[in-house]
């Protein structure tokens, strides 16, 4: 499988909506993601947790506290009883948020152009068998040519290449690991995933490169280092506010 769908088209970087246009809707909901769809964001970064009853859905944290008018922990809940809380509360404007599932936002975002970088969350939370469940679902709604992978847990990165050896997989991190190129190599990454304040090690860009690795960085919020990843050359900004991000990158084409 090609990933061209994954790489910039040019000098300028793709622009990816950070959980949806998180921006300006609740994150990771479907009004989110339209919103991104609507400012001509490139792709979406999303989180995917399992329920009670084994349902993949779509959420950052492993607890609903902050983003609903609900407490607990997604694991402990059906996917019928995550739908009875209100997951607005980062935009509290919005009257009513649903929790989606990862098919809805599979089928809401399927007829267009926009890729999905699926961070499985299993960092904290060990969820039986996600990567595959995950990638079953995105072989069974034939969308192998949209979707890239994400995690902070590197040995389900390997897990996932263990399971579609043709994924693309992205190493996400946040502070300074030393030759994190190197390791991301050795171990099958196809891309690093930094934090934006390691742009700033030396020869960041130039070991990623020498290493057949993108660079996709999150989150990037505000222009100046918006305009910073165009000069250094990275392949995506993951930002909550694609409609800036994309006025940057027209403005450096």
């Amino acid at each position: 499988m090609s990933f061209t769908n994954f790489k910039k088209n040019g000098n300028a970087p793709l622009v990816w909506a950070h959980r949806g246009a998180s921006a300006y809707a609740p994150e990771n909901t479907l009004i989110a993601f339209q919103k991104a769809v609507d400012m001509k964001a490139d792709g979406v970064e999303l989180d995917v947790q399992l329920t009670k009853d084994d349902q993949l859905v779509v959420i950052h944290d492993e607890k609903i506290d902050r983003t609903s008018d609900g407490k607990g922990w997604v694991k402990d809940y059906t996917l019928e009883e995550l739908r009875k809380f209100n997951f607005n509360r980062t935009h509290p404007e919005v009257e009513h948020a649903d929790i989606p599932t990862l098919r809805e936002v599979y089928e809401l975002l399927k007829p267009t152009d926009l890729t999905i970088n699926v961070e499985l969350k299993t960092g904290i939370v060990f969820y039986e068998d996600l990567e595959r469940k995950v990638i079953n679902l995105t072989r069974k709604m034939g969308m192998e040519d949209k979707v890239l992978y994400s995690s902070f847990n590197h040995y389900t990165c390997v897990k996932l290449h263990q399971i579609d050896p043709k994924a693309y997989v992205g190493f996400l991190y946040a502070d300074g690991p030393i030759a994190m190129a190197e390791y991301c190599a050795k171990h099958g990454g196809n891309a690093l995933h930094p934090a934006l304040y390691n742009l700033q090690f030396p020869n960041y860009m130039k070991d990623a490169a020498a290493n057949g690795l993108d660079v996709n960085v999150w989150t990037v919020n505000e222009k100046p280092y918006m305009q910073m990843c165009c000069k250094l050359g990275v392949n995506a900004i993951i930002t909550n506010y694609p409609d800036v991000a994309r006025e940057v990158t027209e403005q450096f084409k």
